[in-house]
């Protein structure tokens, strides 16, 4: 497979490129609309055919490029049956597989961040990779204080489902503001502050007591995503 961690420094979003080797046929996770030139050189450089494209949630704090990317390459729009954004080719639900050539993505629902917060995982026989959005940060969690996010949706969605993954699983989020790259399940349960709580109450708790500023470009980022990177 061939694979690239791809950062927008202005908003330090992660986005994922995944190919297969065989088909030439790639996937994209979670776009940013001022990247696409880049996206779309590195598409031509590693002979590559964008099929689909999707986001993991509504973001706040960039805007998407999946409107970009759908016109200038053709390739499927998605984001998760929850996601309000009309634009979309489809959406996918909790369960579904992703297949682009060889690649087979699975679906995993993991609201709290937002409610249409989705992670994707990519098994394999060394643990697989998880592509976690906003849900599942390095050393940290997505914030649940707006988009409708709920503090006790999201304590399921890591400890009932994420953290239910193999250790050896490696971690790539949508975010990190420190300069990581990745990590690994093991690493984060061990290692994360958010995640060293006793119980759904003591991470209520912990989240509600969180005191963070507003997304800077959260009024023009939602809506504009919303109808897939368009800002008119």
């Amino acid at each position: 497979m061939i694979f690239r961690q791809l950062f927008d420094s202005e908003s330090s979003t992660y986005s994922y490129l995944l190919g297969d080797e065989e088909t030439r046929q790639a996937v994209l996770i979670d776009s940013v609309l001022g990247s696409t030139d880049q996206t779309l050189m590195l598409l031509e450089q590693l002979n590559l055919t964008l099929c689909i494209a999707l986001d993991t949630h509504t973001h706040a704090d960039h805007i998407t490029g999946l409107g970009a990317l759908r016109d200038r390459t053709g390739c499927t729009t998605m984001m998760g049956e929850q996601a309000l954004a009309s634009c979309l080719t489809a959406n996918f639900k909790d369960g579904d597989q992703i297949a682009v050539g060889n690649i087979k993505l699975e679906v995993i629902y993991s609201p709290g961040h937002t409610d249409d917060s989705y992670s994707f995982y990519l098994p394999s026989e060394t643990g697989g990779m998880l592509f976690s959005g906003d849900t599942l940060l390095i050393r940290g969690t997505g914030r649940t204080d707006f988009q409708n996010g709920d503090a006790r949706q999201q304590y399921n969605s890591l400890f009932n489902r994420l953290l239910q993954l193999p250790d050896s699983c490696t971690l790539y989020p949508g975010h990190d503001y420190k300069g990581w790259t990745l990590s690994t399940i093991g690493e984060e349960k061990r290692n994360n502050p958010r995640l060293q709580i006793a119980n759904q109450a003591d991470y209520v708790a912990l989240m509600d007591s969180l005191d963070l500023p507003t997304p800077k470009l959260m009024d023009i980022s939602v809506p504009a995503n919303q109808a897939c990177g368009d800002t008119q």
